[in-house]
């Protein structure tokens, strides 16, 4: 059974030779993810904050999309994203936004992030922290890229045993304004992958606050025992927007920015959203991984 502690606030490959799987080095630290996306805006103060407060976290920094704004050019990357979260570079694992796509291939992302993003310009990889089985998937991808990404995220959900986590950048569900339009489609792809080989957790970004959902499906029923839980967790430094409706199943919504701890034990994971707020936990809970539907 999963417990749940609901805290209401108002406030997506490479052409050419084909590889089987591609991974960005472990680290070797606590079972610990921790991050955010929508990050580094030059001239905006937010990204400076939730980048003091990584000095402090422990674990694996995931970055989930729209890392360096506007266009992820390399110019942007060196002033607008190094400064603020660079330091952190080493321990780093990232997924690509549509920001960094504004750069052709997203060339100045794999350039800045190096091995640490999986095998450059595929934008997707998988590594273990822990007992869990991690996912860095590129949501920006079409065409036969995006069924190569779907071929190998299937080949490795098959042959997994492990809790399971996923993040990249765009949300299958959304209170904010990018949930009112359809859903790219290979999230959803991402979204059925997933819930039929039993993963646990999805985080990703795009939507600029804090949303967390109850486990559902990809249809967006409520599924407890089965179910996807997913977070939004566009708050690493470029400005809030606002949501602009409840989406259903929707049991958190913070606005402010902060950074998700995502802490994963043997058959469980707690989550605490870490606001800029002196560190305080605007939203916390734990719940259990769970075998295929």
């Amino acid at each position: 059974m999963r417990r749940y502690l609901v805290a209401l606030t108002i406030g997506i490959a490479a052409c050419g030779a084909e590889i089987t799987s591609p991974s960005a080095p472990d680290i070797d630290d606590v079972a610990v993810l921790v991050g955010a996306a929508d990050i580094a805006v030059c001239g905006a103060g937010g990204s400076m904050e939730t980048g003091r407060m990584l000095d402090t976290q422990q674990g694996t920094v995931f970055v989930a999309g729209d890392i360096a704004y506007t266009e992820g050019t390399a110019e942007q990357f060196r002033a607008c994203y190094d400064p603020v979260w660079g330091r952190h570079k080493a321990r780093t694992r990232p997924a690509p936004g549509n920001h960094e796509y504004g750069s052709a291939g997203a060339a100045p992302y794999f350039a800045y992030f190096g091995s640490n993003a999986g095998p450059s310009g595929l934008g997707y990889y998988r590594y273990h922290k822990g007992s869990w089985l991690v996912f860095s998937l590129n949501s920006n991808i079409e065409g036969a890229e995006r069924m190569a990404q779907l071929e190998w995220l299937r080949r490795e959900l098959a042959t997994q045993s492990d809790c399971t986590v996923a993040y990249f950048h765009h949300p299958l569900f959304s209170s904010g304004p990018h949930g009112t339009v359809p859903p790219m489609p290979v999230v959803a792809d991402f979204w059925r992958e997933l819930y039929a080989a039993g993963a646990d957790v999805v985080i990703t970004g795009h939507e600029h606050f804090y949303e967390r959902f109850a486990p559902q499906n990809p249809d967006g029923a409520p599924d407890p025992r089965f179910g996807l839980r997913q977070f939004i967790v566009g708050t690493g430094g470029a400005p809030m927007t606002q949501p602009v409706r409840r989406a259903p199943n929707s049991e958190a919504v913070v606005l402010t920015f902060g950074l998700l701890r995502l802490t994963l034990e043997a058959q469980s994971y707690r989550w605490d959203f870490l606001s800029v707020d002196g560190g305080a936990i605007r939203d916390s809970g734990t719940g259990s991984c769970h075998g295929k539907p």
